[in-house]
Parts: C-alpha cells; structure tokens; sequence
C-alpha cells in the first residue's frame, strides 16, 4: 500500500513538474532574447547619392549608437522602390531587416501599380515617419532661369522639353506631373535609377530640367551648377531664400510636396522589437547633431510614433489618390 502511495505521489509530482516546465520555458526563452541580437540592415530602396540614402546613413549612424549595434545601409534600388521593400517584406520579421523608404513605396505604390506585389498596410508594420524634404523643380543653365518663362515656352513649344526624376511613379515624378497638370504645360518625363542618376543627365543636358528634393539639390544650386526655380512649400527655405515657391513664381496656391521619409519593419515582427526600434528612433531624432547635419542638408526631422506614422500614410494615401487618378500614372 504505501509502494502504491509512493509511486502515485511521485507520478504526480512528476507531472506537476511537466506542466510547471512546460509553463516556464517559453518565458525563459523570451528572458534569454534580447534585441537587437545582430546586425540590422537597413535598406534602402534606391541607389546611393539621393536625398533618401543621405538621410538613411545619417539615421543609420544614430542608430547603430543608441541601440549599441551595427547597422549598415543596403541599397536595393529598382522598380520605384518595391525590389528593396520586397527584400523586406520577405525577411524574417525580427527587426533586423528594416526599410528606409519615401512615400513612393510606403504610400504610392499600392494606388499605382498595375499588378503590386505588396500591400504596405498589411505587409509592413511603420516604425516612424522621420522627416523629409521639400520637392523642388530646378533647370540647368541651358534652360529658363525662371519657372515662368519655362512654362510659357513648354506651353509655346510642347515637344521641347524634358524633366528626368528618380523613376517612374516616384513620388517626386507624380508631384512634377501634379504641377504640369496644374500649370497647364507639357514636359516629357524621363525617368532614371534615382537623384543620382538624374542630375548627371541634367549637367550633361539630356534634360533641362528635373524634379528633386531641396536637400539634394541644394549643393548644385549653390555651387551655380544648376538653378532651383521653386520649391513646394508654404514658404521660402532659409537654406535658399533666394528661390521663390511655386505660388510665389507661377501663381499657383496651396502647392506643397515634401518628400518623407520612412522606417518600416516586416509584418509579424513582435510589438515588443517595434517599442524598442520607436524609442530609439525618437532618441536619434532628438540629437542635436544629426538635427543639425540634416538642416544643412534641406531636410527636417518629424516626430511620431508606430501608430501615428501609420495614419499620416493612411492619409498621404487619400491626399495623393486624386492626382493618380487625373493624371492616371501607373507603374507596372
């Protein structure tokens, strides 16, 4: 009898202390996971040298600081941003493979592909929306050095002029197209790999003029290599006040385009990696220092959170589908 008490007691206590180790372990596990564990690669969905890549290696920088890790930028370029943001979508949703992009792949590319690969809101989960910079229209120096005179002799001579951006349905394409459609005039667009790839082009001619944000364009503009006619905001920059806005030079109110910028991670990367990779972002965004490389550079930083980054895209979206619709640019 007592054998028998003895082995059910043990039999009992060794089942109590299944269910107690079966309880604890993925607890231990969590415990024992911290993050980041690697190195997070960032990337960036165009080539290096345009306004998007300088932000992300100056975010990237603060990053890797705050977070003690490294952090190296990958720029997958092509396909106006879905080649890199596929790359992410695909990667294993640990917050080590996260997305630097612009509304072109963030906001535009759903409402304008033809057959999308991608559905951002469902397939990505927003870290932040870091800032950005002013779109601006600038010619080389074989062009009108006003934006007056280049919509009257675009509009006198519609076959004369050509405008590069950093490819098709790029949010700085749709905001040029936006414009001649407001402005009445017509440009041929030619699109490239990226700023870097369409400022060449404009020095060397084969276009007049192209579309780009203040911070990338602000170097040419100084060094006389180029002239900025307009830039898209309320108001003039402070980095350029020599450059009137669009309504200043043409008479067109309420024309704004900033290009943003982005942070974004694979759906399914647990809230807790999301937190920590929102803290740090606000922390980096913070820093005087990179504040102050960034405003040097045209460009501004924002705040927010996982949550309001996701509604300010939610309503780029809305804000944008309309001039899709107009102008019915599409990207395949």
């Amino acid at each position: 009898m007592n054998l028998l008490t003895n082995i059910k007691r043990r039999t009992l206590v060794a089942f109590m202390a299944s269910i107690a180790g079966a309880t604890c372990v993925p607890n231990l596990a969590q415990a024992q996971t911290s993050f980041p564990s690697k190195t997070i690669r960032l990337i960036v969905p165009f080539p290096a040298g345009g306004p998007t890549d300088i932000f992300a290696r100056q975010y990237a920088m603060g990053l890797s600081k705050v977070l003690n890790q490294s952090v190296i930028v990958d720029n997958k370029a092509g396909a106006s941003g879905a080649i890199g943001s596929l790359e992410v979508k695909r990667s294993q949703p640990d917050g080590h493979t996260l997305l630097f992009g612009t509304a072109s792949n963030l906001a535009l590319y759903n409402l304008m592909a033809t057959k999308p690969q991608y559905d951002y809101l469902k397939d990505f989960i927003t870290v932040a929306v870091v800032g950005g910079s002013a779109v601006v229209i600038m010619a080389n120096k074989e062009a009108p050095q006003s934006l007056k005179a280049l919509i009257d002799q675009a509009k006198a001579a519609p076959t004369k002029f050509r405008y590069g951006s950093p490819g098709q349905g790029t949010y700085l394409h749709l905001s040029m197209e936006r414009f001649l459609l407001e402005s009445g005039a017509k440009i041929e667009h030619i699109p490239y790999k990226g700023s870097g790839q369409a400022k060449p082009a404009l020095l060397g001619n084969q276009t007049e003029t192209m579309v780009d944000a203040l911070g990338s364009a602000l170097p040419l503009h100084q060094g006389g290599q180029a002239k900025i006619l307009a830039v898209a905001s309320n108001k003039r920059s402070s980095l350029a006040p020599d450059v009137p806005t669009v309504n200043e030079a043409l008479g067109i109110k309420g024309f704004e385009a900033v290009l943003w910028n982005g942070v974004a991670a694979p759906a399914g990367t647990p809230k807790a990696v999301i937190d920590i990779l929102a803290a740090a972002t606000a922390k980096v965004l913070k820093d005087p220092s990179l504040v102050e490389q960034l405003k040097q550079l045209a460009m501004e930083t924002k705040d927010s959170t996982p949550e309001s980054a996701t509604e300010y895209i939610k309503e780029e979206m809305m804000r944008w589908k309309p001039v899709i619709e107009k102008t019915g640019l599409r990207i395949e």
